[in-house]
């Protein structure tokens, strides 16, 4: 599909400096664009590296002017044009409404007639499905699922009975809500099962990444907040709440009936203890254990975690101490004194 640089800069609420219809086919980074591309810079550096391409636009943010007669698309910040024009030049592929041949659905099931239905799909009694919605192939819906408008489930995933979606939620391939929560109590030497009769509760905007897991609730729901965002391989365990505009990235553990605010940031590999409260526009850095309640707007580094500059301030003073030991024996000799162990 072709676009002129008008369309481009109409799309992003930008103007454009220099022959608004040159036409435009695709986007590409610099060094791999060609005539008829558009390419995009956030700064001075990948500005001059975009001159020197063969794009024919660049989109910036700032006040740059091409030298070399390259049309220029400006808007207010350059990365969020990157993301909304990606998707003019390469949107999502459009399925037609219906059920495929092969799906299994329940009698008792809801189904909006704009709703696609792929292969293989299970759909169970009850469950309800908003027009709009898409289930690749393979897809479960348990019993008394409830799927809001919009909403994308990619192949393989898997919702049990009572998950709740809201509108226009994205589920990637392999991902598992609704499944039991880690629940046991030791009874005559044996661990006995406490059963899981919560659900999970998903808002809108939500996207859940490859092979996430999402507990339900022992009693009540587990919660994802609105606008939150989840990466691959996560595990948030039973009666977690995370509120809204979070993001939470690869290999996250979250304990059972953790409480997270808005806007929190969970970086790689970050591992939450149980019953913990997580205060809004908290950052926890990556591979970081964190034991204990943060308050709102703190970042956290460690394990245990604690604030980031006080954890940075102990790993430089880690690193002197090689330097700090060999000094205090140096004046050991010479003061006389006899070391009672030798590092």
């Amino acid at each position: 599909m072709t676009f002129s640089a008008a369309d481009v800069a109409k799309h992003l609420q930008g103007e454009v400096v220099g022959d608004a219809q040159t036409q435009l086919k695709s986007f590409a980074p610099a060094d791999l664009a060609q005539p008829g591309d558009l390419t995009f810079a956030e700064n001075d550096e990948f500005f001059t590296r975009a001159e020197q391409s063969a794009a024919s636009a660049i989109i910036v943010g700032g006040a740059q002017t091409s030298a070399s007669g390259k049309v220029i698309i400006r808007v207010a910040h350059a990365r969020v044009a990157f993301a909304k024009v990606l998707a003019l030049f390469f949107p999502e592929p459009v399925l037609p409404a219906g059920i495929h041949p092969s799906a299994v659905v329940a009698r008792t099931a809801r189904i909006d007639m704009g709703a696609y239905i792929g292969p293989n799909c299970v759909i169970g009694e009850r469950a309800q499905i908003a027009g709009g919605v898409i289930l690749h192939a393979g897809n479960y819906v348990g019993e008394d699922c409830k799927i809001g408008a919009a909403c994308v489930l990619f192949p393989n995933a898997t919702l049990y009975a009572r998950t709740e979606l809201g509108q226009r939620v994205r589920v990637h391939a392999g991902a598992v809500i609704g499944s039991d929560g880690f629940g046991y109590v030791l009874d005559a030497g044996a661990h006995r099962k406490v059963p899981q009769i919560g659900n999970v509760i998903v808002g809108d905007d939500v996207e859940i990444g490859a092979n996430v897991a999402i507990d339900r609730g022992a009693l009540g729901p587990t919660v994802i907040g609105k606008g939150s965002k989840i990466d691959n391989l996560v595990q948030i365990a039973h009666n977690v709440r995370i509120g809204e505009h979070c993001i939470v990235i690869s290999q996250v553990g979250i304990a059972g009936s953790t409480k997270l605010g808005n806007y929190v940031i969970l970086a790689g590999q970050a591992g939450l203890a149980g019953h913990l409260q997580i205060g809004n526009k908290v950052t926890v850095a990556a591979q970081s254990g964190v034991m204990h309640n943060i308050p709102d707007g703190q970042t956290v580094l460690g394990t245990p975690a604690q604030p980031d500059k006080q954890t940075k301030r102990q790993l430089l003073a880690l690193q002197r101490l090689p330097d700090l030991l060999r000094r205090v024996r140096t004046l050991e000799k010479k003061l006389g004194i006899a070391a009672e162990s030798e590092l």
